[in-house]
């Protein structure tokens, strides 16, 4: 190994690559570390989703030369894709990651020297928007440079398709070997004609707001409670663009920010890490929310597709949702508010992936709303939108990350939408003297209590890789055969197509193309699934419990007990954070 990666190097270093990149490529060379064989030992994946890694130079990086590639890859597939156009169209977005813009401004150069016209943001936008672009533009492709909330050191690079969302079968598999083919950057087309290249901005924005405040089902609730206190911080991302406006535009008047954190900064200086489903991030944001008595905090990650959502409990004290707790509390106004609004005719759905909480599936079928169960990642969401479109109406749908969507201009997960609809269902809580505390105990009390927490274990680098496939192997080998002391029923391996009825020893097929998931169900309802993250280096292990709440006042006891569920799976799996 070390001898191919030295070879790769030196392939650098004779090739038609920067003298700065050279430089950097010889001080790899000449310290011989871990970081060497790290950059050269593969080339960075064009995966289904497009690229992500760590930046710098190599095989294994982001850098001009990868994501030039990438993008001669994809533009070729565009070509051979759309013969007959007499123009080829892209939207490219980006956001605060240490050079977003210039991936952006490379990407554009290769597309506009392949004779692709190009709509390229001005400045950082959600992603959310860049979606919407694509729609709203008739393009037929589209890029959008960010590593979603990744630590600092990572950048990436999604392909959507002409319909907004991220790309599928087959074009992602088609678009990968067209990547593949794109051996070395002297087929790469970079100085692309600055005429092919249109900034758009301030008319995309407009658009895609007046979306955004279409989507509004209690504007009544709005207008009694347009001052409650909403502490909003975009974790110095790009939310900062979009989230305050569409809030102010909803109707709502009273936004404290987070100043440190409105900054766009791709260091991310006041964090660990620009997740806002971790409770750290979100800590400067919970201090202002205490001392100006805030309602509600919102955060966004940094590409304005993930929303964090913590909540006053009863003691006065914040609660960070997970995802699945926001997801069914909207799924539930929203679901409400569309039945009581006689919007309902039979012919709408919701959609959420196979981790993401049964608790939405028993809302929506109250509701007498169908529901699609899909894999993680919301390209699959956006898939089943293009299926039924025309044919059935899509009202909302998320996944347990910390993704949620409402309606169908965009294809993608929206924080900024999401943002809104929190807002929104907060002022319709209170015109009936509720908190969302309140609504989420009483679809507990109505539905059931369900709980979900997730372990993600990380494994970098080319030896975290073989061990978190040596990982999924021996669950296969070896599958779980009870959970905290129930039998394990059903076994979905997503990897094999297969489903297992443990109890009966019948085989079926799943009705799903092949991924990497495995998902155990007992008699009692615990799930557990397990996959590898399709984006960062990590294994990830989804636990989902379940009981019933008799009372409100039994909310902690019974919430304490299935934590010490959740101990005791992780305790059993020897696994743990």
């Amino acid at each position: 190994m070390n001898e191919l990666v030295k070879q790769r190097a030196q392939q650098w270093l004779d090739g038609s690559y920067d003298e700065e990149t050279k430089a950097q490529v010889r001080a790899l060379l000449a310290a011989d570390n871990a970081e060497l064989t790290e950059s050269f030992y593969r080339n960075l994946e064009f995966g289904t989703g497009g690229l992500r890694g760590i930046m710098g130079v190599g095989t294994n990086r982001m850098n001009k030369y990868t994501v030039g590639m990438a993008t001669q890859g994809l533009a070729n597939y565009l070509r051979k894709s759309f013969p007959d156009l007499p123009e080829i169209k892209v939207a490219i977005a980006y956001d605060c990651r240490n050079n977003s813009s210039f991936f952006a401004q490379v990407t554009a150069g290769v597309f506009a020297a392949n004779g692709i016209k190009v709509f390229l943001f001005e400045s950082l936008r959600p992603t959310p928007e860049l979606s919407f672009a694509v729609r709203q533009l008739g393009c037929q492709g589209g890029v959008v440079i960010t590593a979603s909330h990744n630590p600092k050191a990572y950048n990436g690079y999604k392909a959507y398709w002409n319909d907004g969302a991220q790309v599928t079968v087959p074009h992602d598999k088609n678009i990968i070997g067209e990547v593949t083919k794109i051996t070395d950057p002297s087929q790469v087309k970079f100085e692309g004609n600055e005429s092919a290249i249109q900034r758009i901005g301030k008319d995309i924005d407009e658009a895609y707001l007046a979306k955004v405040i279409e989507l509004t089902l209690s504007p009544e609730a709005v207008a009694k409670h347009p001052g409650l206190r909403i502490v909003y911080t975009p974790l110095h991302g790009t939310g900062i663009t979009l989230v305050p406006e569409a809030l102010k535009r909803k109707g709502f008047t009273n936004i404290i920010h987070v100043p440190e954190q409105d900054v766009p900064d791709g260091n991310f200086p006041t964090v660990q890490s620009p997740n806002p489903e971790e409770p750290t991030a979100l800590k400067m944001a919970l201090d202002k929310a205490l001392c100006t008595g805030a309602d509600f905090i919102i955060a966004t990650d940094p590409d304005a597709d993930r929303t964090g959502l913590a909540i006053r409990n009863p003691q006065g004290e914040f609660m960070l949702l997970n995802g699945n707790q926001t997801n069914s509390l909207l799924t539930y106004y929203i679901l409400r508010r569309w039945k009581e609004l006689g919007k309902l005719t039979g012919k709408e759905y919701i959609i959420k992936t196979i981790v993401t909480t049964d608790l939405m599936r028993r809302i929506a079928e109250h509701f007498g709303v169908e529901v699609f169960n899909v894999f993680t990642g919301f390209k699959y969401i956006a898939e089943i939108i293009r299926e039924q479109e025309g044919k059935k109406t899509f009202i909302c749908g998320g996944e347990e990350s910390f993704g949620f969507n409402v309606g169908e201009f965009v294809r993608d997960k929206d924080a900024v939408t999401t943002s809104c609809a929190i807002a929104e269902m907060a002022a319709w809580a209170a015109v009936q003297g509720k908190s969302l505390f309140d609504v989420l105990l009483d679809v507990y009390m109505q539905f059931g209590f369900f709980k979900e927490t997730l372990i993600a274990i990380t494994k970098e680098g080319k030896d975290g890789l073989e061990q978190i496939r040596e990982m999924m192997k021996n669950f296969r080998n070896r599958p779980l055969q009870s959970i905290d002391g129930d039998s394990v029923a059903v076994i979905h391996d997503y990897l094999a197509s297969e489903t297992l009825d443990v109890r009966t020893g019948e085989r079926c097929p799943l009705p799903f193309a092949k991924s990497d998931v495995l998902q155990y169900i007992t008699a009692g309802g615990t799930i557990v699934s397990v996959r590898p993250s399709g984006t960062e280096p990590k294994i990830k292990f989804y636990f989902g419990v379940q009981a019933q709440l008799s009372g409100k006042e039994d909310y902690s006891n019974v919430s304490k007990a299935l934590d010490e569920k959740f101990a005791r799976i992780a305790g059993e799996l020897k696994i743990g954070n």
